[in-house]
């Protein structure tokens, strides 16, 4: 029986709290509002006044890791232009955390408790693949060291996420070609391959996590390789965040996660688009 999704929501972000609090997690508040928004290739800002909003609290979340807090995190709005179907609302709600000393397993171990925590009908039975595995198996090639953005991104959406979802449950997908992992720390058993990971839940992209990049001189590296292609697909080219860039510098080893939860609430109603979860809609 399906619950009051305002009441339900409720009912989440009780547990997510407690989970984290639980846990010894600081609970923490980031500007909304900001001159400089992530840049990443296919993420869109919002514009607001000469401002833009949000896309992920990310970029502040590290300069508190670089300040010395160890374990946070943050429910919040976040924003993406352009962005709207059953699965995308140009505003959502984020669950971001990150923990220092830790690795993008570390991570996927605690997020596995989380989503057991807050959902008891889950699975427990969470099946993982490499990336390169995958491909292989389902779309007949390896894109680690043979990386081809536009191939790569219609065979995962046409041949091996569709895989995904006749598995059914939870399935992590892991260990992603370096090309498309602009903030996560390459693998030191395999240049070709970034530690990075993605959960599906019956085939619905719930959440991403990294072993984040510390080195500042690679972000921005990486950081001007995304402005160079945004350029040339004619995209906004937002300026490099030189007290994120600054920040790498004292940041320790961390692992970090961003989770949808309004994709998590709409699965855990038995529902398939956001639209029935989300009481007002922008």
């Amino acid at each position: 029986m399906q619950t009051c999704p305002v009441k339900a929501r409720d009912v989440l972000m009780r547990s997510v709290r407690a989970f984290f609090y639980a846990r010894g997690y600081t609970e923490v508040e980031t500007p909304v509002r900001l001159e400089t928004p992530c840049m990443e290739l296919h993420i869109d800002a919002e514009p607001s006044g000469d401002h833009f909003l949000r896309t992920s609290p990310e970029i502040f979340h590290k300069q508190l890791l670089a300040a010395g807090h160890t374990r946070i995190f943050e429910i919040g709005k976040c924003f993406r232009s352009g962005e709207r179907g059953p699965l995308h609302h140009p505003e959502y709600t984020m669950l971001e955390w990150y923990q220092t000393d830790a690795d993008y397993m570390d991570i996927l171990e605690e997020t596995r408790d989380l989503v057991s925590r807050v959902w008891n009908a889950v699975s427990n039975d969470w099946k993982i693949l490499t990336v390169s595995d995958a491909f292989r198996e389902f779309a007949g090639w390896d894109p680690a060291g043979n990386y081809d953005e536009d191939r790569f991104d219609i065979d995962l959406v046409d041949r091996v996420e569709p895989a995904i979802r006749a598995m059914g449950g939870p399935v992590v997908l892991k260990d992603y070609p370096v090309e498309a992992a602009a903030l996560s720390r390459v693998k030191p058993d395999d240049p070709r391959l970034a530690e990075r990971w993605e959960l599906y839940i019956d085939g619905v992209e719930i959440a991403n996590a990294y072993s984040e990049l510390t080195d500042p001189v690679e972000q921005r590296a990486r950081f001007e390789a995304c402005a160079a292609q945004r350029q040339a697909m004619g995209k906004t080219v937002y300026p490099i965040d030189e007290n994120f860039i600054q920040a790498l510098e004292k940041m320790p080893a961390s692992g970090g996660i961003a989770l949808g939860v309004d994709r998590l609430l709409m699965l855990m109603q038995g529902e398939t688009s956001l639209d029935a979860v989300l009481p007002f809609r922008s």
